[in-house]
């Protein structure tokens, strides 16, 4: 993630929120939690930012359900494993 540009930025703020929160964030509290933490973040940039969240990073989140997001670490086990 290059935090140089615009997307690696909004892209490490989701990984931050997303560790301070092991139960995922809904997709709209992703969003304004990121717009909020920099108001110079155009809207369209975050919203197209965290739609590609889990397509970008399949290593490091998932959607556990339906406009959920949340860190692959947080991910509970299988009852078989």
């Amino acid at each position: 993630m290059d935090k140089s540009t615009v997307t690696g930025r909004i892209n490490a703020k989701a990984f931050e929120l997303l560790e301070e929160h092991s139960g995922g964030l809904r997709w709209s509290e992703l969003l304004s939690k990121i717009e909020a933490s920099d108001r110079s973040f155009h809207p369209k940039t975050v919203n197209g930012c965290v739609w590609k969240l889990v397509e970008r990073f399949p290593d490091k989140v998932y959607k556990p359900s339906k406009g959920i997001f949340r860190l692959l670490k947080f991910k509970p086990k299988s009852k078989d494993e």
